[in-house]
């Protein structure tokens, strides 16, 4: 049975879908300051862990340095939120305590948002810029773990291949939560959890995904991810909620990467909703799966084992 404590993320989404249909208007920056908001509640404060602002490519990033981490392995992330939402700053938090429990630092980046005239496949090469810029630092790719949620996760598998077709190394690992893989929102979980999961209902998806597709084809493997061929790709780790609508784009993807013969792990989470992880250092779900995370990516980026703790 799901904690008490992560029915914050649950009660997270309820407010969304009840404000949705208020009818209130706000501004497309007015409606992301609101959201960011909302988000920034579930994350507890990890404690211990430096923030240092800088400029990757011209857009924001964020250095999250835990206390003794080691300096030469980085883990890479891209935040979601639709591509109309989320920052750096909402999902600073989160990543710390990733970081912190990994031993590493994290580089997370800021990108265009698909609501402001910028399209696919502007966060596509944002992304990849990233990632040849943490090249360009002296950060060995065996040294680097990419990791995203949700949109975030459409953004760093974009990059990869475009990385891939360029000749560049590849990263030692890549961790997903609740991946956005599939533009075109084919997976059976949209009608099997609909009812519970309340906010991501395939209109809500596809008008997502109209924006950034602006005419595009919502099955270009540039953009979904679920129709690319990853062959060649490191080890991939998935982490999806049992009751997400979206459960099904982790659930295909890791089939059709396993068939290209990639090495690739899933854990779907039972009752937890789209990017419950957020709740880490509040909910046992969530520091358990950032536990995983941790413990899982450390060996491939040549870590010592370390006990498993997200707080």
């Amino acid at each position: 049975m799901a904690s008490k404590q992560s029915q914050a993320n649950r009660k997270h989404y309820e407010t969304l879908v009840a404000f949705a249909q208020s009818g209130e208007q706000l501004s497309p920056e007015e409606a992301a300051a609101w959201n960011d908001a909302e988000w920034t509640k579930l994350t507890a404060e990890p404690g211990g862990v430096d923030f240092l602002e800088v400029e990757v490519g011209g857009k924001p990033a964020l250095w999250i340095v835990p206390k003794g981490a080691v300096q030469d392995r980085v883990i890479l992330y891209f935040h979601g939120g639709g591509f109309v939402g989320g920052s750096i700053y909402t999902h600073r938090k989160m990543i710390a305590h990733l970081a912190k429990a990994t031993g590493c630092r994290a580089l997370a980046i800021g990108y265009d948002y698909s609501n402001q005239g910028r399209p696919f496949p502007t966060q596509r090469d944002q992304a990849f810029d990233a990632y040849r810029w943490l090249l360009g630092q002296g950060i060995e790719p065996s040294h680097i773990a990419v990791a995203g949620d949700s949109a975030g996760v459409t953004l760093l598998f974009g990059a990869l291949l475009v990385a891939r077709d360029q000749g560049l190394l590849l990263p030692a690992a890549i961790m997903s939560i609740s991946g956005w893989f599939d533009m075109a929102a084919s997976g059976a979980s949209y009608q099997s959890n609909r009812q519970k999961d309340l906010f991501f209902q395939k209109g809500t998806v596809e008008w997502l995904a109209s924006m950034v597709l602006a005419g595009a084809d919502a099955r270009d493997p540039n953009v979904s991810p679920l129709y690319a061929d990853v062959t060649g790709f490191p080890p991939i780790f998935l982490q999806v909620g049992g009751d997400e609508t979206l459960l099904d784009d982790s659930r295909v993807f890791a089939e059709r990467a396993r068939a290209a013969g990639v090495d690739v792990r899933i854990d779907v989470f039972p009752q937890m909703l789209h990017s419950f992880q957020m709740m880490v250092g509040r909910a046992p779900e969530a520091d358990d799966a950032i536990g995983r995370f941790a413990a899982w990516v450390r060996p491939k980026l040549g870590l010592p084992a370390a006990e498993r703790n997200a707080a």
